[in-house]
């Protein structure tokens, strides 16, 4: 089994700067760079992290936690924050929490046990208590919070302007002449939800629309119960929503089963407007209209605010809070 001393020798260079080279921690020149590179190629040489960070209490490892990675936009999350950790020398460990606040929790201990340096956090839908972050803070261990942002909880965070962007959708199906504007929201206990349902009240009441309560919608995340919560509501057409407003990617996709389910036509029969690129909108006809949320720059913001914090760049006292602004994609569903 190649040693790093043996990469050492066949590079022409001392193991320091092999080791260098391996971690990134000082900078190299770029010719040793390529020659210790090489070397390492050609020994097939794999370098044990395990004994290194027994030896300098470094593991170089970051943790990242989401809700379900079946659904696009937690992947484009991870993708850009494993692009700001691989730029400095760091891997990321990522695990799926299921929606599921016991499982959070378990997973959170099993990340410190395994002695991440810092944590990147989507949190559950169910409720996370206020003690799963700061157990994880009082340790010491960095955390940054992505898209849902717990409340009563001083943490660094990035995420969309979520109040902005609802708006914006709203408002532009009320510039395309809709009226009667239906909102499906996810679960409440999450703030992004209840901030995009403020956004949702505040483009109509900017418009002069007034907010009527039975066209306010509260959904889970269950795809079959969204679709069962939309056939209850728009199938029968006496004072029938004449557009949805949806404020997540995931209950897109149960809408959009409800309005099939009662035979109705978008843009024809009913206006839409979601969150959320959907990975297979080429497959849907007509097009939907979309906001757009930059997930993968949420994830490389957020990988470095929490990089920052584990080498002391970082030295803001408080917590850091991104809002990046979201996008209006306009395609055919809210075209009339």
């Amino acid at each position: 089994m190649p040693s790093i001393k043996k990469v050492a020798e066949i590079a022409g260079v001392s193991v320091g700067t092999v080791s260098h080279v391996i971690t990134g921690s000082v900078n190299v020149s770029e010719p040793l760079r390529l020659k210790v590179q090489a070397a390492i190629r050609e020994l097939n040489y794999h370098p044990n992290h395990v004994a290194r960070s027994l030896k300098t209490s470094r593991t170089r490892t970051l943790g990242i936690i989401v809700p379900d990675m079946t659904i696009s936009f937690f992947p484009q999350i991870i993708r850009g924050a494993e692009t700001a950790a691989r730029k400095r020398g760091y891997s990321i460990i990522a695990a799926n929490s299921d929606d599921d606040g016991e499982r959070q929790k378990e997973l959170l201990s099993l990340m410190r046990s395994q002695c991440v340096e810092g944590i990147l956090l989507v949190i559950a839908a169910a409720p996370t208590p206020q003690s799963q972050i700061t157990r994880i803070m009082d340790a010491d261990i960095p955390m940054v919070c992505l898209d849902r942002i717990p409340d009563r909880v001083s943490v660094d965070s990035v995420s969309v302007e979520d109040v902005d962007a609802a708006q914006m959708g709203v408002s532009h199906l009320i510039e395309r002449g809709f009226r009667r504007i239906a909102i499906v929201t996810g679960p409440m206990s999450l703030r992004n939800e209840r901030r995009r349902a403020q956004g949702y009240r505040q483009a109509l009441e900017a418009a002069g629309i007034a907010v009527d309560e039975s066209l306010i919608w509260h959904g889970t995340l269950h795809l079959d119960e969204v679709a069962a919560l939309c056939r209850e509501r728009l199938c029968n057409p006496k004072g029938r929503a004449d557009a949805v407003f949806c404020t997540n990617g995931h209950n897109a996709l149960g809408v959009l089963r409800g309005f099939r389910d009662c035979g109705l036509e978008t843009p024809r029969d009913i206006g839409f407007v979601t969150f959320d690129e959907l990975t297979v909108d080429d497959l849907f006809t007509p097009s939907i209209t979309t906001i757009v949320q930059p997930a993968y720059e949420i994830g490389c913001r957020a990988g470095e605010i929490l990089l920052d914090r584990i080498e002391g760049v970082a030295t803001q006292e408080g917590s850091i809070t991104v809002r990046l602004p979201a996008t209006l994609k306009v395609r055919a569903s809210s075209q009339r």
